[in-house]
């Protein structure tokens, strides 16, 4: 089957729109994705720091993991696995409650299948951006979304006015595309008018997310007294979770690397205190230090890190979604203007949710065009 001249624009280069895009091209469709940030990824995106003597460091930032049950995204999985471009987390994880001060409920290896991106969580959407078919244009944000009601074509503008293209499909699977949160961080309206989609936009109509802190951290020897290499926290309003990155197959082994991830609550005080725009450094510094030191809180012995630094997940839709929108339906779909809206905020708030909302949307798209 060929539709290459049934043309499709993908908004997003997260592990949604990556699905989607590599599924139409798949199926014949001609796919174009665009992503704002340098390469793909979203919160499955791997961070590039250099230590004060010039090391490298990589950090999984976002998510640290993935799981799957649904068969469609299981068989997926599994010729990524084949592929190489995951492989199985084999570590023992558990919890950690501050109120007792002890690590319990600790898992046993394998006992619960959980998945990586090899050599980063990002490789995934990277290989899957690279597959004959899509063309992938990294570096470039949407500015305007509009709709050619007598070509019945979607025409995509850019932030610096450049026309992007026109399409006879559209796929936004960032949600920035259409939410109005995207103006208080930015001060500039949402690409995608809602106004086009009354039958959508009560569904879209401010998202509602979980921000979060995420704080990389580089130790020169191991932390031996940490029973597991991953665990969530109870009882505390600062950490929501922690892990040993650098235990992840296929990582550097040269440092000791964790990532810990703040509270929703502890995220939104500090927003509520400095404001929705960027963090300055200073306000960055002082969240790696507080969670830092709740990381120690635990009563293992740990040293101080030779590298350390914060990182807010909330701008460009970068938030953890905190509702499901269409989980039966796995996507948001507009028949007449052939337009399919997908991610975690649809589906379920975790990877496989957006991996089974990409796959929704292509298929509907795929479906038009026959």
């Amino acid at each position: 089957m060929s539709n290459t001249a049934f043309k499709v624009a993908v908004l997003g280069g997260g592990i949604s729109g990556a699905v989607c895009a590599s599924t139409l091209a798949r199926n014949g469709i001609s796919v174009t994705l665009f992503e704002s940030a340098r390469g793909p990824g979203g919160r499955m995106s791997q961070r590039r720091e250099k230590a004060e003597d010039g090391k490298e460091l990589h950090f999984d930032h976002g998510a640290p993991f993935f799981s799957v049950s649904n068969p469609e995204v299981v068989r997926l999985v599994q010729e990524w696995e084949s592929r190489g471009l995951v492989a199985e987390w084999k570590e023992k994880f558990g919890f950690f409650d501050f109120q007792t001060l002890k690590f319990d409920s600790i898992e046993q290896e394998g006992l619960s299948k959980r998945f990586v991106g090899v050599p980063g969580m990002n490789s995934i959407c990277k290989a899957l951006c690279s597959e004959s078919g899509v063309e992938s244009k990294f570096g470039v944000g949407i500015g305007r979304v509009e709709w050619l009601n007598d070509e019945k074509l979607w025409s995509l503008i850019g932030v610096d006015g450049q026309n992007l293209g026109q399409f006879k499909g559209l796929v936004a699977s960032d949600k920035n595309i259409v939410s109005t949160r995207i103006a208080e961080v930015t001060g500039r309206v949402p690409p995608l008018d809602l106004k086009l989609l009354p039958e959508l936009s009560e569904k879209l109509h401010n998202l509602p997310v979980r921000p979060c802190f995420a704080v990389m951290l580089a130790f020169a020897e191991p932390l031996s007294t940490i029973p597991v290499k991953g665990f969530s926290i109870k009882n505390s309003k600062l950490l929501s979770w922690a892990y040993c990155d650098s235990s992840k197959p296929g990582r550097s082994t040269t440092s000791e690397r964790w990532v810990l991830h703040s509270t929703a609550e502890y995220a939104e005080n500090i927003i509520a205190q400095t404001g929705l725009k960027k963090p300055s450094d200073v306000i960055l510094n002082k969240v790696a230090e507080e969670l830092f030191q709740e990381f120690r809180s635990t009563g293992a012995n740990i040293s101080q890190p030779f590298f350390k630094k914060a990182h807010r997940w909330f701008c460009r839709g970068s938030a953890f979604p905190a509702t499901s929108i269409a989980q039966e339906e796995k996507c948001l779909w507009d028949r007449n203007k052939r337009l399919a809206i997908c991610g975690d905020f649809c589906v379920s708030p975790n990877v496989e949710g957006a991996i089974d909302s990409g796959l929704a949307a292509a298929l509907r798209l795929r479906d038009s065009c026959l």
